[in-house]
């Protein structure tokens, strides 16, 4: 996720999009998904305040009391599920100052990626009238993770998200896409409970949860979030999914999952799993009902065996 056009926002423009962003958090229209999932981007305007009267080296007290303290429900639980203490984070800050330099670039398309995911949230609904509404989060963390996501809500680090350095150069449609996709983890994490906690999943397994996030975020934001994989693998699809069938019992995800880094891509079982995905609901007649078996799979094997994929199959855009 990176190089990308993007305005460093000056000391003013930032307490303005701030005041802007807490005001447009207070009363915000019911959609088709009930009362509209509650977009939280006040925190990462709270950080910055913080860092710009720093100068960029905050410590941890200014941290703890006018950040961590201030922020929203998700930010606290995005500290305490990484956690992330104020001292750890002035401690990142000081060790990767670039990245926080950097990310201010990322933070002004932040008003404009709430809007579209309003949009594709809405459409979610209408396409899966089950969908669950909880909230989305983008704030500053460590660097590392991008985020969570969990059935509480969707929680992005800003900064690690806009580091990385091989998805869409577009800030606005980098955000808006894996938003959606973590939103579709949303849904997972309520429907399917048993297949996305599993602490001990397949290559098979989680390769579905992630391959069904990047289908159904597809579907409502207009593309899938890791579009670096496309590029990795043409031409070598049928070599790609044979080496995966043999893989997709073992426990061990690492040749095929979470393997990648901020300058080097990896996670090709996303894209086996989205093509598994896509080829179910291609070969599906009720496509609402392919929709809603995608989102809500409690048997991989047997979501496999009605997909009608094979190694290589070429699937319609």
């Amino acid at each position: 996720m990176s190089g990308v056009s993007g305005r460093i926002l000056t000391g003013l423009a930032i307490m303005a999009l701030a005041c802007a962003a807490a005001s447009q958090d207070v009363s915000r229209p019911a959609s088709a998904i009930g009362a509209a999932p509650a977009i939280h981007i006040e925190d990462v305007y709270l950080f910055y305040k913080v860092y710009d009267a720093a100068n960029g080296h905050p410590g941890a007290e200014p941290l703890q009391r006018d950040y961590l303290d201030q922020g929203s429900d998700g930010l606290r639980r995005f500290a305490e599920q990484r956690h992330t203490t104020a001292t750890s984070l002035a401690n990142a800050i000081a060790a990767h100052p670039a990245i926080y330099t950097d990310a201010k670039r990322c933070m002004a398309a932040l008003p404009q990626v709430r809007r579209r995911l309003d949009v594709a949230l809405d459409k979610l609904s209408q396409l899966y009238p089950e969908a669950v509404s909880a909230p989305v989060t983008v704030a500053v963390g460590r660097g590392k993770p991008v985020g969570i996501t969990d059935a509480t809500g969707v929680m992005i680090g800003l900064e690690a998200l806009c580091a990385i350095s091989y998805l869409d150069a577009n800030v606005e449609d980098r955000f808006v896409h894996v938003l959606a996709h973590e939103y579709a983890h949303v849904q997972q994490a309520h429907r399917s409970p048993a297949v996305y906690d599993d602490p001990n999943p397949t290559v098979l397994e989680q390769s579905l949860i992630e391959g069904a996030a990047e289908f159904v975020g597809e579907q409502i934001s207009g593309s899938v979030a890791y579009v670096d994989l496309a590029a990795m693998t043409k031409g070598r699809e049928k070599d790609i999914e044979t080496d995966f069938v043999a893989d997709e019992d073992k426990t061990a995800l690492s040749k095929w999952l979470y393997n990648g880094t901020l300058t080097k891509p990896g996670d090709l079982g996303y894209w086996v799993g989205y093509r598994i995905s896509k080829s179910y609901y291609q070969h599906a007649s009720d496509k609402r009902q392919a929709l809603r078996d995608i989102l809500e799979m409690h048997d991989p094997k047997a979501f496999l065996a009605k997909s009608g994929w094979y190694p290589g199959i070429e699937l319609k855009k």
